[in-house]
């Protein structure tokens, strides 16, 4: 009993302190002054809402890229180190020129969940389900780009039957992958531009939207006019028979293939165009190309885009005008590179790189018979600088320029290629370089001047 009271006392004892302390620390709060008070208030909410509302956020474990590698020992595709010209310094130039337009920087992505709430910020978001609704995007244009190819059963009839009763001087052949909405004036003129040097040439437009009553419309003045040209879909499985481009094709088909970032339709134009040339021979030229004289005397060609200023030899080919002969053992290594190193994610790569790299590696080896033409026969101007051929005389020694250049397209240059992606919204200038060029390649002059808008 007596234990029992001395622990009861100890407590009171105990409480008694707890109490004094407590006393002691209100006292002290109260005395201090009210600014210190409202200070530790300050920092008290601070700590508080920091520990309610702070975000756990998980990083991926850090990585080491992977650095390019331009390996002289690559197959084709990538660097080439085998070239035609006997000069050693030629070709340490044009190599490292590939290099550096065709390399792509290395980037490092890091992705982290989206802040929405703090119970689902511990929570990674899944990437897959972030880029789905662009991958769905892509594939339905896809499918229906292939499903559209292959409704085209007639072309082989089509086309064949096109050229029996047509008595074709020379074939054309263009391609056409965007809606007939599309199809403007420029375009209009680029065929207006063809007939008026070659009359008595067919044109074959490979596109699907094209070959409907719309595109019949459009095409009409020309039938009207005596001229031979066609709309007609693509058949795939016939265009690309025998070739390595009908295995690539079914690789995409069964979705084997990555179509990529780059449009599939700018990709399959570039493959139909070899496709088309190997099958049935004839020129292949871009919708944005103005011919300015006859292509007659001209057999297996490709032209240069742009050459070395040092060497005076090709540094780059383009494939916007490609004139060759039916099954052009050319053409078939074209294909081949295609098919085995396609690229959907580089833009060019599968169509000016592309003719750049085979051409660089089959220029020693016998039977392969063609020509490589110097700028000023396509590609008279650089494409940064199309804005020059647009613009009229603005002082004399302008108008001075303008007609020595005018003067050396007429002479040297077979066609000039505009470079849509650049100069199509650029309006004519009256007194401009293409405002004469139209006036020397037009049909039907007077709607051809006032549709392109000719500002005076």
């Amino acid at each position: 009993m007596y234990q029992i009271t001395n622990l009861w006392r100890h407590y009171l004892l105990f409480t008694h302190s707890l109490q004094n302390i407590k006393r002691a620390i209100f006292s002290f709060l109260f005395c201090l002054p009210t600014s210190l008070l409202a200070l530790l208030l300050i920092l008290l909410l601070a700590y508080n809402g920091f520990s309610v509302f702070s975000i756990y956020l998980p990083f991926p474990a850090k990585f080491q890229p992977e650095p390019a590698n331009f390996s002289p020992e690559k197959s084709s595709g990538q660097m080439v180190t085998k070239w035609s010209y006997s000069s050693t310094r030629t070709r340490v130039s044009s190599s490292v020129m590939y290099a550096v337009k065709e390399k792509q920087p290395v980037i490092l992505k890091a992705h982290l969940p989206l802040l929405q709430k703090s119970t689902s910020s511990l929570i990674p978001i899944n990437t897959s389900l972030v880029s789905k609704p662009k991958r769905i995007h892509k594939r339905k244009s896809t499918v229906k780009i292939l499903r559209l190819g292959a409704e085209s059963r007639l072309f082989s009839t089509r086309i064949r039957e096109f050229f029996e009763r047509s008595s074709c001087k020379l074939r054309f052949f263009m391609t056409w992958i965007s809606s007939t909405e599309s199809f403007g004036d420029r375009e209009l003129f680029v065929i207006e531009s063809l007939f008026k040097s070659h009359p008595n040439a067919c044109l074959v437009m490979v596109s699907n939207s094209l070959d409907s009553d719309q595109g019949s419309q459009i095409l009409r003045p020309f039938l009207d006019e005596g001229f031979k040209v066609i709309a007609i879909k693509p058949d795939f499985n016939y265009i690309f028979k025998g070739t390595y481009a009908k295995l690539w094709f079914n690789k995409l088909r069964k979705g084997n293939v990555d179509p990529g970032e780059v449009s599939l339709g700018q990709n399959l134009s570039n493959l139909l165009r070899l496709a088309l040339l190997y099958r049935f021979g004839g020129i292949y030229v871009d919708t944005d190309v103005i011919l300015l004289k006859s292509f007659s005397k001209l057999r297996n060609v490709i032209g240069a885009q742009t050459i070395d200023v040092e060497t005076r030899n090709w540094s780059r080919l383009n494939n916007a005008v490609l004139i060759f002969d039916k099954k052009h053992p050319l053409l078939f290594k074209f294909i081949e590179e295609f098919a085995l190193t396609f690229n959907g994610n580089k833009w060019g790569y599968n169509g000016p790189y592309l003719v750049s790299r085979v051409v660089t590696r089959v220029s020693d080896r016998p039977g392969f018979n063609f020509s490589v033409l110097p700028p000023m026969a396509f590609y008279p101007v650089y494409w940064s600088r199309i804005g020059s051929l647009f613009r009229g005389p603005r002082n004399q020694v302008h108008s001075k320029w303008l007609h020595t250049k005018l003067d050396l397209i007429r002479r040297q240059s077979f066609a000039v290629h505009l470079w849509n992606k650049q100069s199509r919204k650029l309006k004519v200038q009256e007194g401009s370089i293409i405002d004469h060029i139209m006036a020397d390649c037009c049909i039907f002059c007077n709607s051809s001047r006032s549709s392109l808008q000719i500002i005076e």
